[in-house]
This record gives structure tokens, sequence and C-alpha cells, in this order.
């Protein structure tokens, strides 16, 4: 790694304690098939989950929260009023927003509803698959074509390797740059760029696309590192400790010739015990 990348990493540990010091309280507009999961994952890193989808409280929660994490995994007209009250909340207070636009790209409801949100507030962070950003970048015109997302899914001919790498960085950066925002592409590559500085991070495990929810997770996660520190920091710890947890939790599984269930459990067991000094050492990050 270059001067560059380790100047990087030596910022986890400060991160890191960061997060553990200010303990977080992160609002999460989530959907119901991965809530418990989402909640247990920030409580594993060391902050604390506050769910919700009620219009009526969203305002006062929000006032008390150090960051909003908008999921639309499972949306509805109702949540839409939160999400954009809550929206409208965080904006004042200047309270970071984390967007992950599940399955954009699939229907033109959720199309309307993740660039209202894109253009009527600031963004902190927007954290998806590669299929589901490239669906943004269209959306607004910086890309012609794009492939349709697969559900909450990466499309199969749209997973970032090495030898996509380059072209998928390009529409993450200048998807970035323009909405003036974090993007984070997940994939067996992550890439992270808020149009300035694009960052590759090789890591995780496959048995991760095996469970429901660690896409979720790692935005409730991303989102709670975000609100103790800043977006390309918090950002980065979130891939970095997610990735980290998903190594060690298949170390465990294979070791004891268990299945995706206890994965689950090791995975959270993993966030909990996460240590940076272990980060530091074992990430590997690319510059782009």
């Amino acid at each position: 790694m270059t001067n560059k990348e380790n100047l990087i990493l030596e910022k986890i540990d400060t991160t890191l304690k960061e997060v553990k010091n200010k303990s977080p309280l992160t609002c999460c507009i989530t959907n119901f098939v991965t809530v418990n999961d989402c909640a247990n994952a920030v409580l594993a890193i060391g902050a604390s989950p506050i769910m919700t989808n009620e219009n009526k409280e969203i305002g006062e929660i929000v006032n008390i929260s150090d960051a909003l994490v908008i999921n639309i995994g499972t949306l509805t007209s109702s949540q839409i009023e939160t999400m954009l009250k809550g929206a409208h909340q965080a904006s004042k207070m200047e309270t970071p927003i984390i967007l992950d636009p599940v399955g954009v790209g699939v229907s033109e409801f959720r199309n309307d509803t993740t660039k209202k949100l894109i253009t009527d507030y600031k963004i902190a962070s927007i954290r998806g698959n590669i299929s589901e950003i490239k669906a943004i970048a269209k959306l607004f015109g910086f890309i012609d074509e794009a492939n349709i997302a697969k559900g909450v899914d990466v499309s199969d001919n749209d997973i970032i390797t090495s030898e996509n790498l380059k072209v998928n960085s390009k529409i993450v950066e200048i998807t970035a740059d323009k909405l003036n925002t974090l993007i984070i592409a997940s994939g067996p590559i992550d890439i992270l760029s808020n149009g300035k500085t694009t960052v590759a991070i090789k890591g995780g495990d496959e048995m991760m696309s095996r469970i429901t929810g660690s896409g979720c997770m790692l935005t409730s996660i991303i989102g709670s590192c975000i609100g103790a520190t800043n977006p390309f920091d918090g950002g980065l710890l979130g891939i970095l400790a997610m990735n980290r947890a998903g190594e060690i939790a298949k170390s465990k599984v294979e070791d004891n010739n268990l299945g995706s269930g206890s994965f689950r459990t090791f995975l959270i067991d993993a966030l909990y015990n996460i240590d940076s000094k272990d980060l530091i050492k074992t990430s590997k990050i690319e510059i782009l």
C-alpha cells in the first residue's frame, strides 16, 4: 500500500473509538424483513439504535438522533411520509442522512421516492449494490444505460470484479461528485467515493450474500459510524468492520461445519469484538 492508503487506515483506530465513546443514537426507518438484524448490528458496533416507521413521532426522534438511516426495502405510501418528514427534520438539524435505495430501478414507486429524497434533502451517504448505484446514476442522467436491478440483489452481469473495477469506480465517482455525497457500492470489491477520493476495498466473504439483511446491516452500521464522525471516515470504518466480521464468521462456520444461521450469529459476535489493530492489519484498500 502507498503512504496515502496507510494514512487513511491510520484513522481507523480513532474513528472506532469515537463510535464506542459517543454511542451515536441511530434512527432507522427500515424494512420489516431486516429490522431486528439492523438493530443488533448497530448495538454490536457500539452505537444505539432506535427503529420507527411512525410519522407522528419521527420529528421528535430525529431531534435527538445523531444519524438518520432510510432504507426503502419494503416501501409503503405511509412509510414514505415518515421518510420525508424525517429527512426534512434531519436537514433542519444538520443530522446526517444515510440512504439505502433497496431495489431502486425495479419500479417507478422506488425510483420516484429515491429521486425525491436525493433531490430535496442533503444526503450524507448512499449505500447500495452497484446495480442500485447505476440505477440512480441513470435516474439523474449521469449515465445513459444501467442494468436492471434484480430486486435487492446485484444484477448477475454487474458484479464488481478486478476486470470492471475501473469502469464501475468511475460511475461511482461521477455520481458522488454530481450529487455531492458519499457513495458506497458494495460487492466482492467495495467502492467508496466522495467525488474527490475513490477507494476500492477488498474483503468480506460470499457467505454474506447467503443471509437476508447483510446490506441493510451494513447501511445501519455506516449510519452509526457517520453519526459519530464524518461521512468518509465513518463510511470506510463501516465497510472494513463488516468485511472483517464476515471473514471471521465464515472461519468459525467452517471450523465447526455449521451453516448460514450460525454465520449470522457469528457475524454479530465479530462486530461486537471488532478490533482496530486487526482491522488495520488485515484491510486491503486501494486509492483509485
